[in-house]
């Protein structure tokens, strides 16, 4: 969530050369894992990011792939990281168009925003329970989710990221076989605005 990832002591926030983006769940990135919850990372040096292979993609990955890590930049360094980790992790199934495009079939699938507004909840700087945000996220994906928070710059825990996990085929939704040890949330938390 842009919000929690602006309104944080650890990150400085700075707007993608293209502005700011729109108060809606970003992507961070699809991410191979093993049952055990560890990963692989950086599989193919051979296969280095490449933004020509994606170029009808561009538009959208920056309205729902941006980067707010400062400086200001574009988006390519982020898409290239992401790739590079994870992504040369998945070639057995996604070549790099594929990585991206299923990525962001995947976000308006899951629909996190229409979800939580479905239950009532909304980005605007109130609290609710954890719980609530789980069961609207899981009525509105059909999947139980992780919630990873952090703190607000006067240490309030706050949504900040969700987790939902896919099949091998990196197609369909399945329950989490392990949730990732990210730092938990407590049981009221924030959902700033942006």
């Amino acid at each position: 969530w842009p919000g929690a990832y602006c309104d944080s002591d650890k990150n400085s926030c700075c707007y993608p050369t293209t502005g700011k983006p729109a108060a809606d769940f970003s992507i961070h990135g699809l991410w191979p894992n093993y049952n055990d919850g560890s990963y692989p990372q950086n599989c193919d040096s051979n296969n280095p990011f490449d933004a020509s292979k994606i170029s009808d993609l561009i538009s959208n990955m920056r309205k729902n792939w941006p980067s707010l890590s400062c400086p200001s930049n574009d988006g390519e360094s982020f898409w290239s990281h992401e790739w590079e980790k994870h992504g040369t992790c998945s070639e057995s199934v996604f070549d790099q168009h594929s990585y991206f495009e299923t990525t962001l079939g995947l976000k308006q699938q899951a629909n996190l925003l229409k979800a939580l507004k479905a239950a009532g909840i909304e980005p605007d700087g109130s609290s609710y329970s954890l719980e609530n945000i789980k069961d609207a996220i899981k009525k509105g994906s059909g999947y139980t989710p992780w919630i990873e928070c952090n703190e607000d710059s006067s240490g309030n825990s706050q949504l900040y990221q969700v987790y939902l996990c896919l099949d091998k085929s990196g197609s369909n939704l399945i329950e989490c076989p392990v949730f990732p040890k990210g730092k938990r949330c407590g049981s009221e938390i924030e959902f700033p605005n942006f």
